[in-house]
């Protein structure tokens, strides 16, 4: 089999498209580079959901930590601890038992106890604790000076929320936010080695790196396929979200460059 063929056999495996039988033995590396390829959408795809869905959540909890009420304010911090005081691991134990007994009840769907569903709502739910803490640190730091600009404007309610608060916060978070992002990616790893089952082999990347390195007991090759996919990955990530970071700082005077300095020799 070619490397092209190889591709074509096994480079949507992990969706359940192509090849159904993985290798057994001759592993080749166009075999290890496209199935840890193919493992890496999964990845993706965990990723983009709990970030763009957890990014919602997190400015709610983090409004919601400044609320002036009592039971809000104490269920924003209760949830905050909650997912930021426990194990992630043990957050995708806990919560694929707990799909699987409401499915034996009948009260819960079939499909929670799907990694597509399950494990992304545990990965939605802990990014947005961590987020939530970086928006309300970024939300405490926000200038007096610009509330009271725009008060003095007659911005209130959502109005102020909107052009002033909001954006500010962003501004001041999302550095801070760019880490989380990256971690929260990396942390996708860990689906398929918690209680959520790949179904019919059709993992993510890490998984079928641990099974090349069984099956030939050299684990020096797989694995730095895998952080190799992983920094082009975080390349990605910083890239993407740093031109957002630009476009939100995009009022702000830029320094100027400093003068390179010759050496004489």
């Amino acid at each position: 089999m070619t490397c092209l063929e190889t591709i074509q056999a096994y480079g949507l495996r992990s969706l359940g498209i192509g090849e159904r039988l993985l290798p057994r033995d001759d592993f080749t590396l166009c075999q290890q580079f496209t199935l840890i390829g193919s493992g890496l959408i999964w990845n993706i795809y965990f990723g983009l959901v709990a970030l763009l869905a957890g990014f919602i959540l997190a400015t709610a909890l983090a409004l919601g930590k400044e609320s002036r009420l009592p039971p809000i304010r104490a269920l924003s911090r209760g949830f905050i601890l909650l997912f930021r005081g426990s194990p992630l691991f043990i957050q995708f134990f806990l919560a694929y038992f707990l799909f699987l007994r409401l499915r034996q009840a009948g009260i819960g769907p079939d499909w929670l106890t799907s990694a597509w569903a399950g494990a992304a709502i545990v990965l939605f739910l802990n990014t947005s604790a961590y987020s939530a803490e970086i928006f309300h640190g970024a939300l405490r730091t926000i200038p007096r000076g610009e509330i009271e600009a725009a008060d003095a404007y007659g911005f209130t309610g959502l109005k102020r929320f909107t052009r002033i608060v909001w954006p500010t916060m962003l501004r001041l978070a999302w550095p801070a936010y760019i880490n989380e992002a990256i971690f929260l990616f990396h942390a996708t790893t860990l689906v398929f080695f918690s209680g959520f089952p790949a179904s019919q082999q059709r993992g993510d990347a890490l998984y079928y790196a641990s099974y090349f390195a069984d099956k030939t007991f050299n684990p020096f090759v797989p694995y730095p396929i895998l952080a190799g996919y992983f920094i082009l990955l975080t390349l990605t990530i910083i890239t993407l979200m740093g031109w957002m970071n630009r476009r939100l700082n995009r009022h702000l005077p830029q320094a100027p460059k400093r003068p390179r300095m010759m050496i004489l020799r």
